[in-house]
């Protein structure tokens, strides 16, 4: 059934705009129509003939059936979408791990853009932006009443071209203007380090179609460096936004048995209800290839681990989190997860466009849903840099029209002030007060010395005592 999926499109868990596929669905061509309602097929075209005669400005006939489609689809939930000609050529480009932009994996919430995360090593991440950030205007461009995919367009451009963010961020005064010149993103998902001697750390910034590959050759590598067998591994999933469900099972993969339960989905269709399993016919893309897992050294199936995750670990990343955690294969140490469950499916219209569609919930090996919860870390601890991060920071149960978690029974709406409110300050003029900027790593560094999530996940492997908050000093 898996290779199903693989006749339509392609196979994503994420979060981003329009970066988020997930299983590939055969049921577009196999679905019964089922008669259209009369009443409302008439309401359709008596308000499409008044905009045709009335609209202050002609309207093509293509933007408003457009428009109808895009509105059906994000009337659903947060990430069903329609994905025009350039929106699509943009999400196939994108899972390839280059594309031109800012860098910045984004959602949309009550009409704004939010930063779900920045990509490490691009402008937004120098520039600062954080997870949770509401982008209110792109230049002189109100977002409001803009689609996503718009939204998106306009901070896509040539290489070394400027454009303004006006960003409101929980916390601050005042939105205040951030700057950022668009680059060819290039994202080096994977990298590595030894930190200490027999002790390895390993970042996924997002999975992607050779993740896999690469995780491979980034242990390989820490092995000959250390040369002899690791005492301690760090797997580092912090604010990894997802991306490619094969790139998640070939993660979790690597360190789980043969044939183990990766994950698992439930929607209403067979093609909906897969079991993906630790095995090359489940994380092998195109035309049969070597198992590249099969290369690693033995003992990374029982070498100590750590996996790290905050609040920007969605979706691929809580699968891979939720499957070492349910087989008891590793730690999960950091703060709660962003909680996206959900699966989106990608139906190409024919017409270089396509739809996406959420069309099942996963579940762990054990049967959680994460949707609209998110993976528990079996140690909190809180990063000192971001102290206030579980009660800023917005996640899947905070997004209007979410899924609820068929697991659990979902209390009541998300309380608190709404993105309008935070961005629409009283006195625009104030001005805002100092906000920490992150650290710069040295040359060559790729996790600072001082992560104290870092250090507290060696703390662990070591077997010396786990601290929930920095110390005061």
């Amino acid at each position: 059934m898996f290779s199903k999926w693989r006749q339509i499109g392609l196979v994503i868990v994420g979060i981003v705009a329009g970066v988020m596929i997930s299983i590939n669905y055969s049921a577009v061509a196999q679905r019964s129509m089922t008669p259209l309602p009369v009443e409302e097929m008439r309401a359709f075209t008596d308000v499409f003939e008044a905009i045709k005669r009335n609209y202050v400005e002609p309207v093509e006939d293509k933007k408003l059936f457009a428009e109808a489609i895009n509105g059906m689809l994000t009337g659903l939930d947060p990430h069903s979408a329609y994905l025009d000609q350039d929106a699509f050529r943009e999400l196939q480009v994108g899972t390839q791990g280059e594309f031109g932009g800012l860098g910045i994996e984004v959602g949309m919430e009550d009409g704004f853009v939010k930063v779900v995360a920045p990509i490490d090593d691009t402008p937004a991440a120098r520039a600062g932006l954080k997870p949770g950030d509401l982008i209110i205007k792109l230049d002189d461009t109100a977002v409001k009443g803009m689609s996503l995919n718009d939204a998106v367009k306009r901070m896509r451009g040539k290489p070394n071209s400027k454009i303004t963010l006006t960003v409101v961020r929980k916390g601050e005064p005042a939105p205040f203007p951030v700057t950022l010149v668009r680059a060819v993103i290039k994202i080096q998902s994977v990298k590595s380090k030894l930190v200490e001697p027999d002790f390895g750390y390993v970042r996924i910034s997002q999975f992607q179609e050779h993740t896999g590959e690469t995780l491979v050759k980034a242990i390989d590598g820490l092995y000959k460096q250390n040369q002899r067998a690791l005492k301690g591994l760090v797997l580092d999933l912090r604010n990894d936004p997802g991306g490619l469900l094969n790139g998640a099972v070939a993660v979790s993969a690597a360190f789980l048995p043969q044939n183990a339960l990766v994950v698992y989905t439930d929607g209403r269709t067979d093609d909906a209800k897969m079991k993906l399993n630790a095995s090359g016919e489940h994380y092998l893309r195109g035309r049969t290839r070597e198992d590249y897992i099969q290369k690693l050294p033995p003992d990374v199936k029982t070498v100590p681990m750590v996996v790290l995750v905050n609040g920007g670990s969605a979706s691929a990343s809580e699968i891979v989190a939720g499957a070492l955690q349910d087989h008891k294969r590793a730690v999960i140490l950091g703060t709660q997860t962003f909680g996206k469950g959900s699966v989106q499916t990608i139906m190409p219209l024919g017409n270089s466009t396509a739809i996406k569609l959420t069309t099942a919930r996963y579940y762990t090996p054990s049967g959680r849903s994460i949707q609209a919860k998110g993976i528990t870390p079996d140690f909190v601890v809180e990063d000192p840099n971001n102290p206030s991060e579980q009660s800023v920071r917005m996640r899947e149960a905070d997004l209007g029209r979410h899924l609820l978690n068929d697991r659990e029974k979902e209390q009541a709406g998300p309380t608190g002030a709404k993105p309008e409110d935070a961005a629409a300050p009283t006195d625009t003029t104030a001005t805002p007060a100092p906000r920490p900027k992150p650290k710069p790593l040295a040359p060559g560094e790729i996790v600072a010395k001082d992560d104290f999530q870092v250090n507290q996940a060696l703390n662990h492997l070591k077997g010396q005592p786990v601290l929930a908050k920095a110390p005061q000093i």
